[in-house]
């Protein structure tokens, strides 16, 4: 599954490309195609805010329906990708604290989450905790320049509500309610870090369940 980058700027937004280009492959109902786009903002340096855009294919399954009260699960299953080891001339050291945020769907409570696999992802495993109805996936990392991660699976088990719609998105607004944050480092004589928001944009629907 590959990736597609538009970089809006030239110089330091390379910097947040190197880190984009592998995140995660998120939520495509049953077997069909779908992008997300994301519109992120880096706070480098010197030169100020860059933006960069991240297009990414990904894949998410649950149920067309379910009973009211019943059980049902959503399930996450990113591909796996490569940090790039050089962008535009900057070497790529490293990318870390990533931070993945997808809200508990309306109509549904949290039951539990499991976490499979994953691969690349620095010696501290990735965890997933639920606040305020958003669940967080996250991880310090480091992972290295030009090398393979993958993030692990997630299969959310969630009880439905009474009666409408349970709509799997991520979470993000804006650069200031960001729904997906991490840090690039890359070095240029000295190491320059670049911590970087990210909101999906526009923000689609990945698995739709109906109630009843």
């Amino acid at each position: 599954m590959k990736t597609a980058l538009r970089l809006t700027r030239p110089r330091v937004a390379a910097v947040v490309t190197a880190a984009l280009v592998p995140l995660i492959g998120l939520a495509t109902p049953a077997s069909a195609a779908t992008s997300v786009n994301f519109d992120c903002e880096a706070n480098a340096p010197v030169v100020g805010p860059q933006h960069v855009s991240l297009k990414q294919d990904a894949a998410v399954t649950a149920p067309a329906t379910v009973a009211a009260g019943g059980a049902l699960d959503v399930v996450i299953d990113p591909a796996p990708n490569t940090v790039p080891g050089d962008v535009s001339g900057y070497k790529v050291k490293e990318i870390k604290d990533f931070a993945l945020k997808i809200p508990i769907p309306a109509n549904s409570t949290f039951v539990s989450a499991d976490l499979a696999g994953g691969s690349g992802l620095g010696s501290t495993p990735p965890k997933l905790t639920v606040d305020n109805g958003v669940a967080t996936l996250a991880f310090p990392g480091p992972i290295a320049g030009g090398s393979t991660f993958e993030l692990p699976t997630v299969t959310a088990h969630l009880k439905a509500g009474t009666s409408g719609k349970i709509e799997t998105k991520l979470a993000g607004t804006s650069y200031q309610d960001p729904g997906l944050t991490f840090t690039a480092v890359v070095n240029q004589i000295v190491d320059i870090s670049a911590p970087t928001a990210c909101f999906p944009n526009p923000s689609p629907v990945f698995t739709t369940t109906t109630i009843g």
